[in-house]
This record gives C-alpha cells, sequence and structure tokens, in this order.
C-alpha cells in the first residue's frame, strides 16, 4: 500500500512538472502566459460575444462592439487562460442530454427534491405542441448547461393526472430554484409568463429569478452595516460591479453553495461617494472580494482565478468543501492507487487483472467501512470546534500560490481528459519496467511466468482453500493432497452432502510420533554379531533409523519394504519363546494373538524405554490386527494409542482423522495418560 501511494505521489509531481513545462512551451512559442491579461479593445465581436455567453451576460440589446467590449470590462477582468477556455468550449460540438420524464414520481425525485440546483423543464401538454421548437430548446439547453442548470421534458401524455393536478393545461415552461437560503430546503416551481419564445428572453428570465437570491446593496450605508455583520455564514464573496444583475455564474454558483457560502452583489452604478470603498481595501472594480475570518482575499490575482463557473466553483469547494466532495477526493484517489496494482505486478497478464479486481474491491470496501464512522462523529456536537479548525486551515492551505497551480493543474486536465490518461499510463508503464528489471536481478521467477502456469497455481490455492478449512493454530506446510489422490476430488463432487462438513489438512500427519518397535532380546542378539558384515550392515541400518526422524510417508513404506525383504532377523529359537513358524522371521510375540494376549519369556520383551513418554503400551495393531514385528515403524496419535505407521496413515488419508479406538480427533492435543508399567511375561494366554 505505501509502494502505491509513494508511486501515486510521484505521478502528481510528473503532472505538475507537466504543466509547468507546457506553459514554458507556450511562453517561448507566443510569448503569452495564461495569467496575462487581454485587452478586449483587440479581440473580435464574435470572441466578445463568447466572453459574454461563458460569463452569463446578456448582450441582444448591444448591436454595437463599443457596448459589449465595455459589458466585458465591466464584469471582470480577462485572462489568457479563460479567453482560451471559453473558445475551446465554443468550439466543441458536443450535445448535451436533456431528461425525459416518465412520469410524477421521476420529476419529484429529480426536480421537485433536487435542493441545491436549478432545473428547467419543459411542459408538452396533451395533444399540443411544444412552446419552445426542437431547435430553440436544443439552443437553450447548450447555453444553460454550462451554469449548471439541468433540463428536461415532461410529457403529459406519460402522466395526464397529475398535470391536471398541477394545471399544466397548456405547453409552457417550469424552472425550479430553491426557496430558501438554507442548505437541502424547499423548492418552488416558476412558470414561464412572457411572450417572445426566444433564447435570450428565456435566459433573461432565468438569471433575473436566480439573481433574486443574491443579497443585493445600493448604498454606503447598507455596505457598512453587512461587512460589520457577524452572522452564521464564516464565508462570504462580494462582488463590486457597476451591473444591473450579477452574472449568471455568479448566481448559479450561489445556489450551489447554499448555506455554505453567502453571495453579495454590491452595485456601485449610481455611487457618488467611494471613501468608504478605499477603507475596506477596494480600489479597483470590478472586483470579488472573499471575506473571512482569517481576513479578505482578492479572487483573480493568482494562477487560475478566471471569471467563469468552474473556476470559481473549484476555488471555493477548495475553501468550503461538502463531506460529499471529500468523499469524491478520497474515492478518486484510492482508485487511482489500486491502479497501481496493474503495472507493479509482474507475472502473467491474467494474474494482474486479477490482483487488480481483488485490490480495487478491497480498498473500497475498506474506504466505505472508514468513511461510516467518520459520517457518525461529525454528526456529534462536540466536533463542532474540531470542523471550525479544519476549515480554517483549508482556507490557510488553499489561498496559498501553490494551492492557485494545483487548482488551475485540475481544470487543465479535467479539460484534457486523453492528456491524463495517456501519463497515467505512461507512468504506469515505466512502474512496470523498472520494478520488471528489479526482480529479474533478484532472480524471480515470477516474471517468466505465463497465464497457464499462473492459472494452475491460482487453482491449487483455491481448492486448497475451499475444501481444507484450518483446523488447529499449528503452523503446518501447505501441501494438498488432491494431487496425489484426485478420487477424493470427485467423490467430493458426487456427494454434495460432504460440501456441508470441512475436511482436515493432513499435514499434521507429518508431526505426529514416528519409531521403531524394538525387542529387547534381540538387542542383545545384534550386539554379540558384530563379526558377519551382513549384520553389520544390518546393526549399522537399524541404529541410523532409530537416531534419525523419518517424516515421510513414501520414505517410510520403502524402509518398511527393505527391512521385511532383505534384512535377515535376529531372533531364534534359543532366545526367543515364540513357538510358531514366524518366529525364523524375527518377531517378538505370535501373531494372530488378540489384544493384550501375549506370553514372552522373561528375557525377551519390547524395549519400552525407546517408546514416547505419552504413548501407551501395546504389541498389536488394531487396524490390521496383526502384532508389531521388530524393527517395524509405528506411529503413535494424541489420545496415546500406538499403530503401524503404514495402517494409521492410510487410516487417517481416508478422511478418518480420529483415533481408531477412543476415537479421538486425530489433529487435537490431549492430556498425557499416566505411565502404565510393561507388560509382563506372566500375563494368562
Amino acid at each position: 500500500m505505501w509502494l502505491k501511494l509513494f508511486f501515486l505521489l510521484l505521478y502528481f509531481l510528473v503532472l505538475f512538472v507537466l504543466a509547468r513545462f507546457f506553459e514554458a512551451i507556450v511562453w517561448y512559442e507566443t510569448g503569452i502566459l495564461a495569467t496575462q491579461l487581454v485587452d478586449p479593445v483587440a479581440l473580435s465581436f464574435r470572441k466578445l460575444k463568447t466572453i459574454l455567453e461563458c460569463r452569463g451576460l446578456g448582450y441582444s440589446g448591444l448591436p454595437e462592439k463599443k457596448d459589449v467590449r465595455e459589458l466585458v470590462e465591466k464584469s471582470g477582468d480577462l485572462m489568457e487562460g479563460e479567453l482560451y477556455s471559453a473558445l475551446k468550449e465554443e468550439e466543441a460540438s458536443e450535445s448535451v442530454s436533456s431528461t425525459n420524464f416518465s412520469g410524477e414520481m421521476h420529476f419529484y425525485e429529480l426536480v421537485e427534491d433536487t435542493k441545491d440546483g436549478i432545473w428547467l423543464v419543459q411542459v408538452i401538454a396533451n395533444d399540443r405542441n411544444p412552446l419552445v421548437g426542437k431547435i430553440h430548446w436544443e439552443k437553450m439547453v447548450k447555453k444553460v448547461s454550462r451554469f449548471g442548470i439541468r433540463t428536461g421534458t415532461f410529457n403529459c401524455s406519460n402522466d395526464p393526472r397529475y398535470c391536471r393536478r398541477r394545471g399544466w393545461v397548456r405547453s409552457t415552461l417550469i424552472m425550479s430554484v430553491p426557496q430558501t437560503s438554507t442548505s437541502k430546503g424547499k423548492v418552488m416551481l416558476k412558470e414561464y409568463s412572457g411572450r417572445k419564445i426566444e433564447v435570450e428572453h428565456i435566459f433573461k428570465w432565468i438569471t433575473a429569478h436566480a439573481a433574486s437570491r443574491i443579497k443585493t446593496i445600493y448604498n454606503t450605508e447598507h455596505l457598512k452595516d453587512e461587512w460589520n455583520k457577524s452572522d452564521q455564514y464564516w464565508v462570504k464573496i462580494y462582488l463590486f460591479a457597476n451591473l444591473d444583475q450579477p452574472p449568471a455564474f455568479f448566481s448559479a454558483l450561489s445556489i450551489k453553495f447554499t448555506g455554505r457560502v453567502e453571495f453579495i452583489f454590491v452595485n456601485v452604478e449610481n455611487w457618488d461617494n467611494m471613501s468608504y470603498m478605499a477603507d475596506i481595501g477596494i480600489y479597483n472594480m470590478p472586483a470579488y472580494i472573499l471575506r473571512t475570518p482569517e481576513g479578505i482575499y482578492r479572487y483573480g490575482n493568482h494562477t487560475g482565478e478566471f471569471i467563469s463557473l468552474q473556476a470559481m466553483d473549484s476555488f471555493l469547494r477548495s475553501l468550503q468543501p461538502e463531506v460529499n466532495d471529500l468523499f469524491v477526493l478520497s474515492l478518486v484517489l484510492v482508485n487511482l492507487m489500486a491502479w497501481m496494482d496493474l503495472f507493479i505486478t509482474q507475472g502473467a497478464t491474467i494474474k494482474r487483472f486479477v490482483v487488480l479486481i481483488s485490490t480495487l474491491g478491497t480498498y473500497n470496501s475498506l474506504l466505505i467501512i472508514s468513511w461510516l464512522p467518520v459520517l457518525g462523529f461529525l454528526q456529534l456536537p462536540y466536533l463542532d470546534s474540531f470542523y471550525e479548525y479544519s476549515l480554517k486551515l483549508l482556507r490557510y492551505s488553499n489561498t496559498t500560490t501553490l494551492a492557485s497551480w494545483v487548482r488551475a493543474d485540475w481544470m487543465f486536465y479535467s479539460s484534457h481528459p486523453a492528456l491524463f490518461l495517456s501519463t497515467y499510463l505512461g507512468h504506469g508503464l515505466l512502474i512496470d519496467y523498472f520494478e520488471k528489471k528489479r526482480r529479474r536481478n533478484n532472480n524471480n521467477d515470477e516474471v517468466n511466468a505465463n497465464n497457464l502456469e499462473w492459472l494452475s497455481s491460482l487453482w491449487d490455492w483455491y481448492t486448497s482453500y475451499l475444501f481444507h478449512p484450518i483446523a488447529s493454530f499449528q503452523n503446518f506446510p501447505v501441501q494438498s493432497d488432491w494431487d496425489e489422490d484426485p478420487d477424493l476430488f470427485l467423490e467430493r463432487l458426487a456427494f454434495p452432502d460432504l460440501w456441508l462438513h470441512p475436511l482436515i489438512p493432513t499435514d499434521y500427519i507429518k508431526n505426529l510420533p514416528i519409531w521403531r518397535f524394538r525387542c529387547l532380546g534381540v538387542l542383545f542378539e545384534e550386539k554379540m554379531s558384530v563379526g558377519s558384515q551382513d549384520t553389520e550392515n544390518d546393526s549399522d541400518n537399524e541404529n541410523t533409523d532409530t537416531v534419525s526422524s523419518e517424516r515421510g510417508i513414501l520414505e517410510d513404506k520403502q524402509h518398511v519394504a527393505h527391512s521385511s525383504q532383505g534384512s535377515p532377523s535376529h531372533c531364534d529359537a534359543e532366545t526367543c519363546s515364540c513357538d510358531n513358524k514366524y518366529c525364523q522371521t524375527g518377531p517378538c510375540m505370535k501373531k494372530g494373538q488378540s489384544y493384550g494376549s501375549f506370553h514372552f519369556n522373561e528375557d525377551i520383551e519390547p524395549d519400552w524405554l525407546a517408546w514416547p513418554a505419552d504413548m501407551l503400551h501395546c504389541t498389536e495393531c488394531v487396524v490390521c490386527l496383526e502384532n508389531f514385528e521388530n524393527g517395524c515403524l509405528l506411529m503413535g496419535l494424541p489420545c496415546g494409542h500406538v499403530f503401524h505407521q503404514n495402517c494409521i496413515v492410510m487410516w487417517l488419508v481416508g478422511g478418518r482423522h480420529c483415533c481408531p479406538v477412543c476415537r479421538w480427533p486425530s489433529y487435537k492435543t490431549k492430556q498425557p495418560y499416566a505411565h502404565y508399567q510393561p507388560l509382563s511375561s506372566n500375563v494368562p494366554s
């Protein structure tokens, strides 16, 4: 996670340096910077109208270029960056979508339940033509969408009862505007009553209603009272201009930031005394002044602070963000960081995407889970001071020059998404190259793995964890027995009921105690027969087997087969009282006797000292019902019962993870039994 965070911060640094590089290239070729002011006199009539349309000022009654230029100057200073953005937006021929309402509930959810936006809806009555034609409506949609105004069409034929209840008996235009100045307040619907059905007149009607929600100041006394008043608003933005009404983008922002920022329009058109303006630090007009508890900030003096909706929106969001803004920002950052896994992960292509999907799901789930307690804490009244100090810190940091550069870069890359994606892809490919080179230097085999090999290893891992849940807290090596016996998997599929019962991993078998069964009389004969080469070799093998710890099942089978076929026994008639035909092959007791019915000579009995301390003493395996022979491998269970190694391993691998005698689970520890006395030879047979 920290590696991905480091790469993400490095990517942001690359974007910052790249933006400065583009600015240097533009300045070198044209000698123009984005913050450089533009003289409106040098602009054409078409460019001046484009600027007015982007700012939301009407120019229908201004036929002369001089009047249009003066209106641009009255609304605010024009920078090269704003001119470039306005011309680029005009050249873009993207069609803006409009909503078609299906009925009352759809209209209520989108229009009447939206408390922080403006809607313009064209209502088409039954068997009537729309008030605005298709061509003019498309122009209207494109014009108002620049200011965040959403549009839609409600056809009364879809819900005539709702139209009759609303009184919509003829085709008309409906505008929804928040009624109060509080966040998430009620909305009011206004109907267009004008006679002229033209785009400019309808737009003027919309901007007039939106501007009516902004507090307007017309004299110096009113400005003094408002400037010195302290109310619920910590952040206020003033527009000092010689205009009839504020621009449309200013009115749209006042609705968008309802309850967070107060917008005030100061109309200085008929003012004679400007002394108080100088007292509060306003020397030039028009001026956009931000007043906070920390001081006064003049908007437009830093990089990217244009007189447009997008620029001022990003500026105010950074100063007074909502919880939803912070959540969206964290969501974008987390997903950008998660996508770094696509380039950091090495190996097969399928592996990269599987890891990417897993990382995306994990990171987004953790993000949502971590936001739930944060939302709960923000509702507590005791955190009001913490909330205020956090906003104060944001205002201090986001009014710096560095913050203005970051906002300008954000607007630049958001308007050029192809450049943003290409730089992210290039950054990821560089990470992939260096990561692959580093792992190759470390001789990591994952770099050369193909898709088939990785899918095979993934299937092994999946079956291991699906069919073998953890049965204890012991750390056993992961080794699946499905590879050794695939019939177990087929049997599992054949009986669906078995899927409900968890399987126990067989790895614990390697930790069970293993030793060889010895007879005391046989050990004496082995010491006496040191002259024979064959006997010496056998004795060395037996001593080596006694000292070493044999854990592998395959190795144990080979040792048993070798001792039964090639190793001669040392138990003879002189030292062993066994009177059956197996005496010459070396058993220490008679085969076929029942459990505990053994008859030993006083000198011939098992070497109990070689047994583990917590194992019960016995001489017969209850699995195969045969006696223990000299040199055979034995295995004990946690309950203390002892069996042939091969017999008990086959028993456990078959899925019966319990003792054949007492049914104690073979993977659970048990308190050791008290030591029993060795079986004497006087036991009746």
